[in-house]
C-alpha cells in the first residue's frame, strides 16, 4: 500500500507540477505534521512554513483560477490500480516494435522478420535488447576489398600560404595639439615611445589587432593627458579602411576630447609644527593656481622629504597625497600628510658587525660633531668615506633615536649606527700604456689596503717596459689624523734609458698630501715632504766632449699647491686649474750647493656646446742657483712627448748634442741608419702650451690640437724658437675615464725628428 501511495503521488506530481501538488498532499492527508507521520524518519522533509490556527483571521485571497475552471482544463485520470499503467513494468524495445508495426497494419507485411533481437551483436545475455535491424540493405554482405576501385585524390593547388597575412595600417591622432603644446613635456613624443601601433611599424596580422593595439592606445592616452592635468580627457577610436593599392589597408584613428585642466584650488599640509616654521611649504614648490602635473607633484614631495631630513628631522615621513578633483571648477584640492617626527641633533657614532677599523676612525672620517643639528646630507657623506676605504664589502649607515634631549633646547640625541661588513683588503692591479720615444710600459701593484690598520696599506709596485725597469715598496696611511689627508714613506729603484740620459737611481721620501679622489673633487690641495736620491746617470761632458757617468747624492724638499675650479678630475669640460711645485734640493757631495726647482700649470676648460670642449693649457719652469752641468741629467727640464708637446719624441725639445752614429756605416749603402744621434741634455728653463678642441658621442670622441713649447739652457723661459705639433685624437669614454689615443706630427721638424707620434694613455692630456 505505501508503494501504491508513493505512486499516486508521483503520478500527481507529474501531471500538476510540485508546489501545487505537495499543497495539495497537506491538505488531504490532514496538514504537515500527519504527512510526516506516514514518512520514514529518513523521509521527513524540515517544516517549512506552519499552518496557521483555525481559528486565527486571515485576509480574503482572491482565486487565481476557480476549481470549476481547473477541472475542465485538467483531463480525467484513469482510476488507481493495480491495471494501472503507471504501474506496469516498461515494454522491451521488441515488443514496442511489433505494437507499432501492428498499429500501422504492416506487421503481415514485414519483409524482415526480426528474429531474436538480443543476438543481434552475438551476445546471448544482456540486460538491454538490442536495436532490432529493419533496412534490409544493411543485412547484405560486403564485396571483397579487390571489388573496389579507388581514384588517387587530386587537390587543386591553391596560392601559398606559407607566408603570414599582414594587414599594413598608419596611426592618426587628432585633438592632441593644444594639450602637446600647453603641456610642459611632449605629449606626442611621450605617446609614440610608448605607443603598443607605433611599436608594431605599421603591421599586424588582422584588423583585430590593429582594433587591440588602437584600443590599448587610446587608454595610454588618457593616463598622458591625466598624469598633466586632463583628468576629464576621453578618447574615441575608429578605424577607417583604405581602398588605394599603395596605401595602408586601414588608418587607426584616436580622436582626443582633453577638456579642462585642472589646476591646483588650495593647498593643505598636515603636520606638527617645524622650525622654521615654513620648512615644508618652502619646500613644497606647489602653487595655487598652476596646472596639477604628476610629475611636478611627486618632485615637490620628494623635496619635502629630502629638505626635512637635511634640516634636523631625520625620521620624517612623507605620507600618502590627496587630491579632491571638482569637475564644475577644474580645480582640485591638494592634501598632504607629513609626520616630521622629533627634530634631532647629532649623538655619537656606534659601530657593528664584521669591523675593518673602529668607531674612532669612524669619527675622524665623519663631517659632523656632537649637538650639531641633524642634516642626512653629512650622513650621505660618511657611508661615501667608508666605501672610498675599499674596505668593505657591504656598509651601512642610519640613525636611530635616543630619548635624551640636548640640554637647553628642544633637540633630541640621533646616535648614527655604522654597520661594517669587512671585504678582501688586498688587491692585484695593472696598466699598460705606449708612446712613441717612451715605449710599451707595463705596471703590476700588489696592495694590502689594511695591513696596518686603520687604513695602513702596504704597496709593493714592479715596472717593466722599454725604458724603465724598476720596484719599490710604500707604506700608506689613508686619512692620517684627519679625513682625506695621505701620508706616505717608501723606496724605490729604477733604472732608466731614455735619449736624455741612462740612470741607475734609489730613491727614500716621506710625502703628506691633501688631494683629490675620483669622489671628492677639492678646491685646495697641498702636499710637502722630502726625499734622499742616489743616482749614477749617464751625462755629455762639454770639457771632455763625450759621454761619462756621474754619480749624484741629492736631497731636498718638495711643497706643492693645487687650485682646482673645474668640474671633473678626469675629464673636465668646464673651469680652471692652477698648480705651483717647488723643490728645494742640493747636491749632498761635498759642500752642499742648493737650488730651486719651480713648475707652473694652469689650465682652463669652456664648453660652448653640450658635446664641444675647447681646453687651454699653459705649463712654465725654472731652475734656479746652479749650472747645468751641477744638476743631475734626471732632474733637469725637458719638453716633449704625450703630456707636453705632441709630435715630438719624450723629452726630445730643448739644449741637444750632436753624436756620430756608431751603427751608421758610410761605406754600406744597404744601411739606413742617420749618421749622427741628436741627444738631449736638458736646461733649466721650458715653456709649453696646448689648445684642444674635443667633441664627444656617445661614448666616443674626437679631438684636434696643437701644441708648442721648448727648453731653455737660459734660467728663465726665453718664448723663442718654439717647436709646434698637430695632430688628432680618438677617445672612448669609460666609468673610470676616457681611454686616449692621440696621433701627432712635428710642424717644424728638426734632424732626428720623427714625422708621426703615437700616444696612448688613460684620461685627458690636461
Amino acid at each position: 500500500m505505501a508503494d501504491q501511495g508513493r505512486r499516486a503521488a508521483f503520478r500527481r506530481w507529474l501531471l500538476c507540477g510540485p508546489v501545487l501538488c505537495a499543497g495539495m498532499a497537506v491538505m488531504a492527508s490532514g496538514g504537515p505534521a500527519a504527512a510526516q507521520d506516514r514518512l520514514p524518519e529518513t523521509d521527513r522533509p524540515e517544516p517549512v512554513i506552519p499552518l496557521p490556527p483555525p481559528d486565527a483571521d486571515l485576509p480574503e485571497v482572491e482565486e487565481v483560477i476557480s476549481r470549476a475552471e481547473l477541472a475542465d482544463a485538467v483531463p480525467p485520470l484513469p482510476p488507481v490500480g493495480e491495471d494501472d499503467w503507471l504501474d506496469q513494468p516498461l515494454e522491451s524495445i521488441a515488443e514496442f516494435e511489433r505494437r507499432l508495426a501492428a498499429e500501422e497494419g504492416a506487421a503481415e507485411a514485414d519483409p524482415a522478420p526480426l528474429g531474436d533481437v538480443r543476438l543481434a551483436d552475438g551476445d546471448p545475455v544482456e540486460e538491454l535488447a538490442d536495436a532490432p535491424v529493419r533496412d534490409p540493405e544493411l543485412a547484405v554482405p560486403l564485396p571483397p576489398l579487390e571489388a573496389f576501385e579507388v581514384d588517387p585524390v587530386e587537390f587543386v593547388e591553391g596560392p601559398d600560404d606559407t607566408q603570414a597575412v599582414t594587414v599594413t595600417y598608419a596611426t592618426r591622432i587628432e585633438g592632441l595639439e593644444g594639450p602637446d603644446e600647453e603641456a610642459e613635456t611632449s605629449l606626442l613624443g611621450a605617446f609614440n615611445a610608448l605607443s603598443a601601433l607605433r611599436a608594431g611599424r605599421g603591421e599586424a596580422a588582422n584588423l583585430a589587432q590593429v582594433s587591440a593595439r588602437l584600443t590599448e592606445d587610446a587608454v595610454l592616452l588618457q593616463r598622458l593627458l591625466a598624469s598633466e592635468g586632463w583628468f576629464a580627457a576621453e578618447t574615441r577610436t575608429r578605424i577607417e579602411r583604405g581602398d588605394a593599392p599603395d596605401r595602408p589597408a586601414a588608418t587607426a584613428i584616436i580622436t582626443v576630447v582633453p577638456g579642462p585642466r585642472f589646476a591646483l584650488g588650495q593647498i593643505d599640509i598636515v603636520a606638527e609644527p617645524t622650525q622654521p616654521p615654513d620648512l615644508i611649504a618652502s619646500a613644497l614648490a606647489l602653487r595655487v593656481g598652476e596646472p596639477i602635473v604628476a610629475a611636478r607633484v611627486q618632485g615637490a614631495e620628494a623635496r619635502v622629504a629630502v629638505t626635512l631630513t637635511e634640516n634636523g628631522y631625520p625620521f620624517a615621513e612623507v605620507g600618502q597625497r590627496d587630491i579632491l578633483l571638482d569637475p564644475a571648477t577644474a580645480e582640485g584640492v591638494y592634501t598632504l600628510p607629513v609626520t616630521t617626527g622629533p627634530r634631532s641633533a647629532f649623538d655619537g657614532i656606534v659601530t657593528t658587525g664584521e669591523l675593518a677599523f673602529g668607531v674612532d676612525h669612524v669619527r675622524t672620517l665623519a663631517r659632523f660633531r656632537r649637538d650639531q643639528l641633524y642634516d642626512s646630507r653629512l650622513v650621505d657623506d660618511l657611508r661615501q668615506a667608508l666605501v672610498a676605504t675599499g674596505l668593505f664589502s657591504t656598509v651601512a649607515v642610519r640613525p636611530e633615536p635616543t630619548e635624551e634631549t640636548v640640554p637647553g633646547t628642544d633637540l633630541r640625541y640621533t646616535t648614527i649606527v655604522v654597520e661594517q661588513n669587512a671585504g678582501p683588503p688586498r688587491t692585484l692591479s695593472a696598466s699598460a700604456g705606449y708612446a712613441t720615444g717612451q715605449g710599451f710600459r707595463v705596471e703590476g701593484s700588489w696592495q694590502h689596503r689594511n695591513l696596518f690598520p686603520p687604513e695602513g696599506a702596504l704597496i709593493v709596485t714592479g715596472v717593466a717596459g722599454t725604458q724603465e725597469t724598476g720596484a719599490s715598496a710604500i707604506f700608506r696611511r689613508s686619512n692620517a689624523g684627519r679625513r682625506d689627508r695621505t701620508f706616505q714613506t717608501g723606496v724605490e729603484a729604477l733604472y732608466s734609458t731614455y735619449d736624455a740620459y741612462e740612470a741607475y737611481t734609489g730613491r727614500l721620501f716621506a710625502l703628506w698630501s691633501y688631494d683629490s679622489t675620483p669622489i671628492w673633487q677639492k678646491t685646495l690641495t697641498y702636499a710637502f715632504g722630502g726625499q734622499a736620491i742616489a743616482t749614477n746617470e749617464q751625462d755629455y761632458d762639454f770639457a771632455a766632449a763625450e759621454l761619462v757617468r756621474r754619480t749624484f747624492f741629492i736631497g731636498g724638499l718638495t711643497g706643492q699647491v693645487g687650485f682646482d675650479r673645474s668640474n671633473s678630475l678626469l675629464d673636465p669640460t668646464r673651469g680652471f686649474r692652477l698648480t705651483a711645485l717647488v723643490q728645494p734640493e742640493g747636491s749632498l757631495q761635498g759642500s752642499f750647493s742648493p737650488y730651486a726647482r719651480a713648475i707652473l700649470d694652469g689650465a682652463v676648460y669652456v664648453s660652448p656646446a653640450d658635446a664641444l670642449v675647447i681646453a687651454g693649457r699653459v705649463r712654465l719652469g725654472t731652475i734656479q742657483g746652479t749650472q747645468r752641468f751641477d744638476i743631475a741629467p734626471s732632474r733637469r727640464l725637458y719638453a716633449g712627448g704625450g703630456g707636453s708637446v705632441r709630435g715630438y719624441g719624450f723629452q726630445q725639445l730643448g739644449p741637444r748634442v750632436i753624436l756620430p752614429n756608431p751603427e751608421f756605416d758610410p761605406d754600406d749603402e744597404d744601411n739606413d741608419a742617420d749618421p749622427f744621434i741628436y741627444r738631449p741634455i736638458g736646461g733649466r728653463s721650458v715653456n709649453e702650451a696646448a689648445l684642444e678642441v674635443r667633441y664627444r658621442f656617445g661614448s666616443f670622441g674626437a679631438v684636434a690640437f696643437v701644441d708648442a713649447g721648448q727648453a731653455y739652457e737660459a734660467t728663465t723661459p726665453q718664448f723663442n724658437d718654439l717647436q709646434f705639433g698637430v695632430g688628432v685624437g680618438a677617445r672612448y669614454y669609460t666609468n673610470f675615464g676616457p681611454l686616449r689615443l692621440d696621433v701627432a706630427t712635428p710642424l717644424n721638424r728638426r734632424p732626428g725628428d720623427s714625422r708621426i707620434n703615437i700616444y696612448v694613455s688613460i684620461g685627458q692630456a690636461f
